[in-house]
Parts: structure tokens; sequence; C-alpha cells
């Protein structure tokens, strides 16, 4: 089958013929009808985590193969992190934090930018029938966005700032205005931030931020820069929360002194809850089609990634033969 898989080099090729993924008892095999690229793509691509395999993992697809016969033929997406289902995190949790878990097109488990893919059956999330492919294919990274809400338990009279307007940003801004926070968005392109401002949130260029803006309650940083850490420490007033969403393949330096000086509390935020994110598309409280740059077609998924990889890009979708 087709697949776009990443070296232990670096190097990115589309082969034509990677095995098709054998699923274990308990697993599903999938054929992928729609899927994106994400920064993290590009980061591991870059030698974040050492990971070679099939890139990818956000998707919608079409279950072909599985154990309960409730899931045959369904469209679903799914959470990326495939726990033991033994330990105590998959048993008390959402095993995100298994010691011994697989992430899809991540760590040890290939991903999803291929004609065909395995995860367990317990990691499915259903697709409801009225929401699109290509709103579907962004519940991954919209349960990333809404679960800041977990992180900094906004209150209504909280001012948030969320640092970088790509993808992740933008989404996050989006979920924190359905809220009712009140959310400004800081980036580098006016494009950008226009979406954010068509739906309520305050925008603001890098270029034009002085002391008059801040501090915020709560500071976002979803630059994908190893600098935005110290921008989001600026910003923060003293016993505020910084929630970091940047992962870089680099070492990140930076002064710590502000975070014992202000008092600051710094939380890292990574997976959410994929029926969370789901309800939230199925009821129309998040679109993010606006996101989607282009889409190719899987043969062209080194392309796909080549353009992903632009500065100002937003979402590039690659389709599967399935989704025909």
């Amino acid at each position: 089958m087709q697949a776009l898989v990443l070296d232990a080099s670096g190097g990115i090729q589309l082969a034509g013929d990677h095995p098709r993924p054998q699923r274990s008892s308990g697993e599903a095999l999938i054929a992928m009808r729609l899927a994106g690229i994400c920064d993290t793509d590009l980061q591991l691509a870059r030698g974040y985590l050492h990971y070679q395999g099939v890139l990818g993992h956000e998707f919608v697809g079409r279950v072909m193969e599985c154990d309960a016969p409730e899931w045959l033929g369904r469209r679903v997406v799914a959470d990326i992190n495939a726990g033991c289902g033994e330990c105590a995190d998959c048993r008390e949790s959402d095993g995100h934090h298994c010691q011994r878990r697989s992430v899809l097109g991540i760590s040890g488990r290939d991903g999803t930018l291929a004609e065909k893919l395995v995860v367990p059956e317990r990691c499915l999330v259903l697709v409801p029938d009225h929401v699109p492919d290509s709103q579907a294919v962004f519940a991954e990274p919209l349960a990333a966005a809404i679960h800041v809400l977990d992180d900094l338990q906004p209150a209504r009279s909280d001012r948030v700032a969320v640092l970088g307007d790509g993808k992740l940003g933008l989404l996050i801004a989006w979920v924190l205005a359905a809220e009712g926070v009140t959310a400004t968005l800081i980036g580098h392109h006016p494009r950008k931030l226009e979406l954010a401002a068509n739906v309520g949130v305050e925008t603001l260029l890098a270029s034009q931020l002085d002391s008059e803006n801040g501090p915020y309650d709560g500071v976002v940083e979803a630059t994908g820069t190893a600098s935005g850490l110290r921008r989001a420490l600026e910003l923060c007033r003293p016993r505020g929360r910084v929630v970091l969403k940047t992962t870089v393949a680099g070492p990140t330096e930076c002064d710590l002194s502000p975070i014992v000086i202000n008092e600051l509390r710094m939380l890292g935020s990574r997976c959410g809850n994929l029926a969370r994110a789901m309800e939230s598309l199925a009821q129309g409280r998040v679109d993010p089609t606006p996101l989607i740059d282009r889409r190719y077609p899987l043969t062209q998924a080194t392309e796909a990634m080549v353009h992903a990889g632009r500065r100002g890009t937003l979402k590039i979708l690659v389709e599967g033969p399935a989704a025909s």
C-alpha cells in the first residue's frame, strides 16, 4: 500500500509497497479517508523523538475490520494514545501517560498518512453522520485545544493571551471565545488573525505588543518556536498561569527566574478528549474548516509535507483512496 514514511536519516518518501498493517485482537483496521499534517509531523522530520515510520496522527476513516461488530463500516476518529489498558493510568484515567503506550504516528505505531492504519478499538470515537470529513479530521487538534480549558480553568473575568497564530493557536483562541473567555490572539500574520477576529477574538500583531497590553491572567504558548516561552513569561501576571503547547526538535534555553519571582504556575498541555471534541463539532460550537489551505491526494503526500512546512501555511489535508 501507499504510505508516507520517515526513515532514520530524516528522509521522507512515499512508499508504494509499504506492508499493509495487520491488526491484533481488539484492534480495528481503518481505511483512511482524510488526514491532516500537523506541526508535530514537521518536527518529527527534524529529529524530534527520533521517530521512524509512517507519519500522521490526525485522521478520519472507515472501519474495515474489527472484533466489535458495532464499529464495522462506521466513520471514526481515534485517540492517538494506545495505552496498555492494564496500568493505573489506563484504568483510572485516559491512558495518555501510560508508560507502555504507543502513539499514532509519533512513537511505536505507524501513523495515518497511508491507505490503511490500525488502532485499538478502545481508542475509537464515532463520527456523527452530519459531521463532514473536513470537520472530523480536526478532532485531534481540537481536543488538544479544548484541553486548555482544563489547564487554565479560566474565570469569565480573566484575560487570556494566546501566543501564536498557527493552526493550534487559532483553535485555542476559538475555543476560549466559545466559552465566553476574553482571549487575545497574538501573532505575525494579518490573514490568520482575521480568522480569529471573525469569531469575536481580540487580535494583536506581535510587533504592536507593548507593556500596556499586559499582564494577562493566563498565557497559552503555542508559537511552535523555542523563543515563545520567554515571551509567555513576560506577559503573565504574578501568580498567573502559563500553559505550554509547543514541542520542538531542539533544546530550549530560557531564563526561568520570572517563574520564581512572579510565582507563576507552569503547565504542560498535550492531548485532549476526542469524544469531547467530536461533541463540540457535532453541536457546531467550533467550525475549523476555515483553517484548510489545501487538499492533496495521498499520491502527492510528499508535496503536501513541503507545502505544510512553508511559512504562513495553515492546515494541509491529505485524501486517502477511501475518500472517493
